[in-house]
């Protein structure tokens, strides 16, 4: 009871800071600055919005493991500079993290935004090595919409195919909330990013799951009700499961949608072991 009033406590007082106009800022505030080393503002590309943070561990942690990390933001809004506090939490574990900025709707639509976290992991893999990182030991992370980018970019072989790479050559796939199977849309913001009602049905994640598919770890809120979880991660969890593909799923109680990934700054690690989860799944798949 005592620690279940604690959690009570912690999410009724930071859960409006992450609904707030600014509430990543807060949370960055908060996170130590001695657990990483940080490259800001790395170009994968010419445009503007394709740029990635390096976070390292420190101290360094040879031939450490590496994530890319994708946000959501229903695919119209999001800025690398915005989760630190995810960066400083993969680095705080000895994981090279690269959080990448894409290009948003409505400025491009479906599939400009894959195209562009292909492009991202591509950078991650050749560049890895220079931030202390294995290539052979690299990952796709996502939260909800990003966990929509990381999810295709592991499972539809046209993304990474398209700049000389493969999804056996990625050592996991981590969904936080992810958004897998979503048609019919009807969210206007995101009809607009996919073309709707003219969206393929091969855009979405389920379509693609396949015996190629890296091993997976799925994480959602039990009550998420922006992205159904049962539609979502159950449905993805069970489409690999039936492909052959080893693959970790749980639903957590006690977060929301949006605090579920607010779980991995320091100030809310009680309300999930979001990180204590990726930072198993990561170590356990790619131990010497």
């Amino acid at each position: 009871m005592r620690r279940a009033g604690l959690l009570g406590l912690v999410a009724a007082a930071f859960t409006p800071l992450l609904q707030a106009c600014s509430p990543l800022r807060i949370i960055n505030a908060l996170a130590p600055g001695s657990t990483y080393a940080l490259t800001s503002g790395q170009a994968y590309g010419p445009n503007a919005r394709q740029k990635i943070d390096v976070y390292q561990p420190n101290p360094p942690v040879p031939d450490a493991p590496v994530v890319v990390f994708f946000y959501g933001g229903s695919w119209t809004t999001g800025e690398r500079a915005d989760y630190l506090f995810a960066g400083e939490a993969l680095a705080s574990r000895g994981i090279v993290t690269l959080v990448a900025d894409y290009r948003l709707s409505p400025e491009v639509r479906y599939p400009v935004f894959l195209q562009d976290s292909a492009l991202a992991v591509k950078w991650a893999a050749d560049n890895a090595q220079r931030f202390g990182g294995d290539p052979k030991k690299l990952y796709v992370m996502g939260h909800s919409a990003g966990g929509y980018n990381a999810a295709m970019v592991a499972l539809d072989p046209r993304w990474l195919g398209a700049v000389g790479m493969r999804p056996g050559q990625l050592a996991g796939f981590i969904g936080i909330a992810g958004a897998y199977d979503f048609l019919p849309i009807a969210i206007p913001e995101v009809q607009v990013a996919f073309n709707w009602p003219n969206t393929p049905p091969d855009s979405q994640p389920l379509w693609h799951a396949s015996p190629a598919a890296p091993r997976a770890l799925l994480l959602a809120a039990r009550n998420d009700t922006l992205v159904n979880p049962v539609r979502n991660t159950e449905g993805l969890s069970k489409k690999l499961r039936d492909a052959g593909v080893p693959v970790q799923t749980e639903m957590l109680d006690g977060v929301s949608h949006v605090t579920i990934i607010g779980s991995l700054a320091k100030p809310l690690r009680l309300l999930a072991p979001v990180l204590d989860r990726v930072a198993e799944f990561v170590k356990a798949n790619t131990a010497a």
